[in-house]
């Protein structure tokens, strides 16, 4: 009966451990840190009590920097808050604000809406449409890229156009991240081609961190 009872706890006390170690918590980054890919790099140029500064290179696909060279991300969460225009800050209110949304676990889902205009195709830059977006953690994959072999948490996005009466109107598209808690940044993305129109997926080729 004690043997029972002493199995009984025992599982009970595991059972949070383990859902503790699935969650991820939002990586410390360091000024210096780099991270190269097969399209541009970033690198961490500043860091306060709340925030970090990125600087993303010009060759950097510009779905993911969307024209502008330095944001802003918060610390706890990383969630993008501005973006640098000659060291002034302005809010950043475009698409992916929250692609990284930390802490991260398996199942977890949240979602955002944005207005921009459409960045890829034969309307590029010529359309202002209203967003929706969804982010889902898939869980975990192990991952081979050019800097190595990462075992690494899936979110899948989708952006959904919902401007009224357009006619684009319900046109859904996604893009899909591997997040690596060892590089503390996405390995590897892969976008919808057919509503991304001329992008290319890119992985992780190398990346320093500092101490």
């Amino acid at each position: 009966m004690k043997k029972i009872i002493f199995l009984g706890w025992l599982v009970l006390f595991l059972a949070p451990v383990v859902c503790a170690q699935e969650k991820i918590e939002a990586p410390v980054w360091n000024v210096g840190d780099k991270w190269f890919f097969t399209q541009g790099n970033i690198e961490v140029i500043g860091a306060d009590k709340r925030s970090y500064a990125l600087n993303f290179s010009k060759d950097t696909c510009f779905l993911e920097n969307v024209g502008f060279e330095k944001i802003i991300f918060e610390k706890s969460t990383l969630n993008r808050t501005y973006i640098l225009k000659a060291d002034m800050r302005e809010k950043y209110t475009l698409d992916r604000r929250r692609i990284l949304n930390f802490p991260l676990n398996s199942g977890k889902q949240w979602q955002d809406t944005f207005t921009g205009k459409i960045l890829t195709g034969p309307y590029t830059g010529q359309l202002t449409h209203q967003f929706s977006e969804s982010f889902t953690v898939l869980g975990w994959e192990d991952v081979q890229v050019r800097a190595g072999k990462f075992k690494a948490i899936k979110i899948e996005y989708k952006q959904k156009i919902t401007t009224p009466g357009a006619i684009f109107h319900g046109t859904t598209g996604w893009m899909r991240y591997w997040y690596s808690p060892d590089a503390k940044y996405f390995v590897k993305c892969q976008y919808d081609k057919d509503f991304f129109v001329g992008v290319d997926d890119w992985e992780l080729t190398s990346y320093e961190l500092k101490k």
